[in-house]
Protein backbone atom coordinates (compact mmCIF):
# COMPACT_ATOMS: atom_id res chain seq x y z
CA UNK A 1 0.00 0.00 0.00
CA UNK A 2 1.51 3.33 -1.07
CA UNK A 3 1.97 6.15 1.41
CA UNK A 4 -0.57 8.96 1.05
CA UNK A 5 1.26 12.17 0.18
CA UNK A 6 0.88 14.98 2.71
CA UNK A 7 -0.38 18.40 1.76
CA UNK A 8 0.69 21.96 2.49
CA UNK A 9 -2.14 24.18 3.71
CA UNK A 10 -2.29 27.97 3.84
CA UNK A 11 -4.95 30.30 5.21
CA UNK A 12 -4.22 33.70 3.63
CA UNK A 13 -6.31 36.60 4.89
CA UNK A 14 -6.35 39.78 2.82
CA UNK A 15 -7.33 43.38 3.54
CA UNK A 16 -7.95 45.83 0.71
CA UNK A 17 -6.67 49.41 0.94
CA UNK A 18 -9.66 51.84 1.06
CA UNK A 19 -7.99 53.73 -1.80
CA UNK A 20 -8.96 50.80 -4.09
CA UNK A 21 -12.65 51.59 -3.57
CA UNK A 22 -12.08 55.09 -4.92
CA UNK A 23 -10.71 53.81 -8.23
CA UNK A 24 -12.95 53.86 -11.27
CA UNK A 25 -15.31 50.93 -11.68
CA UNK A 26 -13.45 49.78 -14.80
CA UNK A 27 -10.13 49.70 -12.91
CA UNK A 28 -11.66 47.73 -10.04
CA UNK A 29 -13.33 45.23 -12.37
CA UNK A 30 -10.13 44.71 -14.34
CA UNK A 31 -8.17 44.14 -11.14
CA UNK A 32 -10.69 41.56 -9.92
CA UNK A 33 -10.66 39.83 -13.29
CA UNK A 34 -6.85 39.57 -13.20
CA UNK A 35 -6.97 38.22 -9.64
CA UNK A 36 -9.52 35.54 -10.54
CA UNK A 37 -7.48 34.54 -13.61
CA UNK A 38 -4.41 33.87 -11.44
CA UNK A 39 -6.41 31.67 -9.04
CA UNK A 40 -7.90 29.75 -11.97
CA UNK A 41 -4.49 29.35 -13.61
CA UNK A 42 -2.97 27.73 -10.52
CA UNK A 43 -6.07 25.60 -9.96
CA UNK A 44 -5.70 24.10 -13.45
CA UNK A 45 -1.98 23.33 -13.26
CA UNK A 46 -0.86 19.71 -13.01
CA UNK A 47 0.67 18.42 -9.78
CA UNK A 48 2.87 19.45 -8.00
CA UNK A 49 2.09 23.09 -8.88
CA UNK A 50 -1.67 22.82 -8.59
CA UNK A 51 -3.23 24.91 -5.81
CA UNK A 52 -6.78 24.14 -4.71
CA UNK A 53 -8.29 27.40 -3.51
CA UNK A 54 -11.49 28.08 -1.57
CA UNK A 55 -12.68 31.64 -1.02
CA UNK A 56 -14.51 33.24 1.90
CA UNK A 57 -15.58 36.77 2.74
CA UNK A 58 -15.00 38.34 6.16
CA UNK A 59 -16.36 41.79 5.23
CA UNK A 60 -18.57 43.13 8.01
CA UNK A 61 -17.36 40.44 10.41
CA UNK A 62 -13.68 41.17 11.14
CA UNK A 63 -12.30 44.72 10.95
CA UNK A 64 -8.74 43.71 10.04
CA UNK A 65 -9.53 41.30 7.17
CA UNK A 66 -11.80 41.35 4.12
CA UNK A 67 -11.46 37.86 2.69
CA UNK A 68 -9.73 34.51 3.00
CA UNK A 69 -8.14 32.24 0.44
CA UNK A 70 -7.87 28.72 1.87
CA UNK A 71 -5.16 27.12 -0.26
CA UNK A 72 -4.11 23.46 -0.45
CA UNK A 73 -1.19 22.11 -2.48
CA UNK A 74 1.48 19.41 -2.60
CA UNK A 75 4.09 22.07 -3.33
CA UNK A 76 5.15 24.77 -0.86
CA UNK A 77 6.78 26.71 -3.69
CA UNK A 78 3.42 26.98 -5.43
CA UNK A 79 2.08 29.17 -2.61
CA UNK A 80 4.98 31.57 -3.08
CA UNK A 81 4.63 31.66 -6.87
CA UNK A 82 0.88 32.14 -6.67
CA UNK A 83 1.29 34.87 -4.04
CA UNK A 84 3.65 36.81 -6.27
CA UNK A 85 1.24 36.53 -9.21
CA UNK A 86 -1.71 37.65 -7.10
CA UNK A 87 0.13 40.70 -5.77
CA UNK A 88 1.06 41.67 -9.33
CA UNK A 89 -2.60 42.06 -10.37
CA UNK A 90 -4.50 45.33 -10.35
CA UNK A 91 -6.28 44.28 -7.16
CA UNK A 92 -3.20 42.73 -5.57
CA UNK A 93 -1.40 46.09 -5.60
CA UNK A 94 -3.91 47.28 -3.02
CA UNK A 95 -3.89 44.24 -0.72
CA UNK A 96 -2.28 43.69 2.68
CA UNK A 97 -2.04 40.29 4.39
CA UNK A 98 -2.79 40.72 8.12
CA UNK A 99 -2.68 36.94 8.67
CA UNK A 100 -1.23 34.03 6.76
CA UNK A 101 -1.15 30.70 8.59
CA UNK A 102 0.99 27.91 7.11
CA UNK A 103 0.60 24.24 8.02
CA UNK A 104 0.74 20.65 6.75
CA UNK A 105 -1.46 17.59 7.02
CA UNK A 106 -0.35 14.78 9.34
CA UNK A 107 -1.76 11.67 10.98
CA UNK A 108 -2.89 12.33 14.52
CA UNK A 109 -0.82 10.56 17.18
CA UNK A 110 -4.01 10.05 19.18
CA UNK A 111 -6.46 7.21 18.61
CA UNK A 112 -10.02 8.21 17.73
CA UNK A 113 -11.86 5.30 19.37
CA UNK A 114 -15.20 6.51 18.00
CA UNK A 115 -14.04 6.89 14.36
CA UNK A 116 -10.69 5.06 13.99
CA UNK A 117 -10.44 5.98 10.29
CA UNK A 118 -10.30 9.68 11.19
CA UNK A 119 -6.51 9.58 11.59
CA UNK A 120 -6.02 8.59 7.95
CA UNK A 121 -8.42 11.29 6.75
CA UNK A 122 -6.16 13.98 8.21
CA UNK A 123 -3.53 13.30 5.53
CA UNK A 124 -5.69 14.97 2.91
CA UNK A 125 -7.92 17.99 3.31
CA UNK A 126 -11.28 17.65 1.58
CA UNK A 127 -13.33 20.73 2.47
CA UNK A 128 -17.00 20.08 3.12
CA UNK A 129 -17.67 23.49 1.57
CA UNK A 130 -20.16 24.40 4.27
CA UNK A 131 -21.47 27.94 4.44
CA UNK A 132 -19.38 28.95 7.46
CA UNK A 133 -15.71 28.43 8.31
CA UNK A 134 -14.08 29.21 11.66
CA UNK A 135 -10.27 29.42 11.59
CA UNK A 136 -7.75 29.94 14.35
CA UNK A 137 -4.10 29.19 15.20
CA UNK A 138 -3.57 26.99 18.25
CA UNK A 139 -0.69 26.67 20.72
CA UNK A 140 -0.45 24.27 23.68
CA UNK A 141 1.59 24.65 26.87
CA UNK A 142 4.95 22.87 26.94
CA UNK A 143 3.69 20.92 29.96
CA UNK A 144 1.33 19.10 27.59
CA UNK A 145 4.20 17.59 25.63
CA UNK A 146 6.00 16.52 28.82
CA UNK A 147 3.09 14.32 29.87
CA UNK A 148 3.10 10.63 28.95
CA UNK A 149 1.28 9.66 25.78
CA UNK A 150 -1.29 7.53 27.69
CA UNK A 151 -2.07 10.53 29.91
CA UNK A 152 -2.56 12.77 26.88
CA UNK A 153 -4.67 10.09 25.16
CA UNK A 154 -6.99 9.97 28.16
CA UNK A 155 -7.53 13.72 28.01
CA UNK A 156 -8.05 13.59 24.24
CA UNK A 157 -10.65 10.82 24.65
CA UNK A 158 -12.87 13.34 26.43
CA UNK A 159 -12.18 15.95 23.75
CA UNK A 160 -13.01 13.52 20.92
CA UNK A 161 -16.19 12.28 22.61
CA UNK A 162 -17.56 15.80 22.94
CA UNK A 163 -16.69 16.62 19.33
CA UNK A 164 -18.48 13.49 18.10
CA UNK A 165 -21.78 14.82 19.44
CA UNK A 166 -21.71 17.76 17.05
CA UNK A 167 -22.16 15.97 13.75
CA UNK A 168 -22.93 19.22 11.89
CA UNK A 169 -19.38 20.49 12.56
CA UNK A 170 -16.42 19.20 10.51
CA UNK A 171 -12.94 19.69 11.97
CA UNK A 172 -9.87 20.14 9.76
CA UNK A 173 -6.67 19.99 11.83
CA UNK A 174 -3.31 20.88 10.27
CA UNK A 175 0.15 21.03 11.83
CA UNK A 176 2.57 23.98 11.89
CA UNK A 177 5.50 22.76 14.06
CA UNK A 178 8.64 24.43 12.72
CA UNK A 179 6.77 25.98 9.78
CA UNK A 180 4.99 28.87 11.47
CA UNK A 181 4.53 30.52 14.87
CA UNK A 182 1.57 28.38 15.96
CA UNK A 183 1.61 24.60 16.49
CA UNK A 184 -1.71 23.85 14.77
CA UNK A 185 -4.25 25.58 12.58
CA UNK A 186 -7.80 24.37 13.05
CA UNK A 187 -10.63 25.07 10.61
CA UNK A 188 -14.19 24.13 11.53
CA UNK A 189 -16.81 23.92 8.78
CA UNK A 190 -20.55 24.00 9.46
CA UNK A 191 -23.88 25.32 8.28
CA UNK A 192 -24.91 25.87 11.89
CA UNK A 193 -22.82 28.52 13.71
CA UNK A 194 -24.83 27.90 16.87
CA UNK A 195 -23.56 24.32 17.00
CA UNK A 196 -19.97 25.49 16.72
CA UNK A 197 -20.49 28.02 19.51
CA UNK A 198 -21.94 25.32 21.78
CA UNK A 199 -19.09 22.94 20.92
CA UNK A 200 -16.39 25.47 21.79
CA UNK A 201 -18.15 26.44 25.00
CA UNK A 202 -18.37 22.80 26.06
CA UNK A 203 -14.71 22.17 25.23
CA UNK A 204 -13.74 25.03 27.56
CA UNK A 205 -14.90 22.85 30.44
CA UNK A 206 -12.63 19.91 29.58
CA UNK A 207 -9.33 18.96 31.19
CA UNK A 208 -7.51 19.62 27.92
CA UNK A 209 -8.46 23.29 28.07
CA UNK A 210 -5.93 23.72 30.92
CA UNK A 211 -3.11 23.27 28.42
CA UNK A 212 -4.11 25.94 25.89
CA UNK A 213 -1.76 28.90 25.51
CA UNK A 214 -3.39 30.60 22.53
CA UNK A 215 -6.37 30.01 20.27
CA UNK A 216 -6.83 33.48 18.81
CA UNK A 217 -7.52 35.24 16.53
CA UNK A 218 -10.62 33.20 15.82
CA UNK A 219 -11.93 34.34 12.46
CA UNK A 220 -15.47 33.73 11.20
CA UNK A 221 -15.71 33.38 7.41
CA UNK A 222 -18.60 32.98 4.97
CA UNK A 223 -18.06 30.81 1.90
CA UNK A 224 -18.70 32.45 -1.48
CA UNK A 225 -17.46 32.02 -5.03
CA UNK A 226 -14.30 34.01 -5.72
CA UNK A 227 -16.29 36.48 -7.83
CA UNK A 228 -18.82 36.96 -5.03
CA UNK A 229 -16.00 37.24 -2.48
CA UNK A 230 -14.30 40.04 -4.42
CA UNK A 231 -17.61 41.76 -5.13
CA UNK A 232 -18.19 41.89 -1.36
CA UNK A 233 -15.23 44.32 -1.13
CA UNK A 234 -17.56 47.09 -2.29
CA UNK A 235 -16.49 50.10 -4.26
Amino acid sequence: MSEVKRQFVNFAFYKVDPIWRRLSQSERELGKKEFISVVEEFASKDSPSKVMTYSYTTVGIRPETDFLLWRISYSLESFQEMGTSLLSTGLGKYLDTPYSFLAMTKRSIYVDKISPEHGESRLQIIPAQSKFLFVYPFVKKREWYLMTKPARQGIMDEHIEIGSRYTSVKLNTTYSFGLDDQEFVVAFETDKPEDFLDLVMELRETEGSRYTVRDTPTITCIRKSLQETLDSLGG
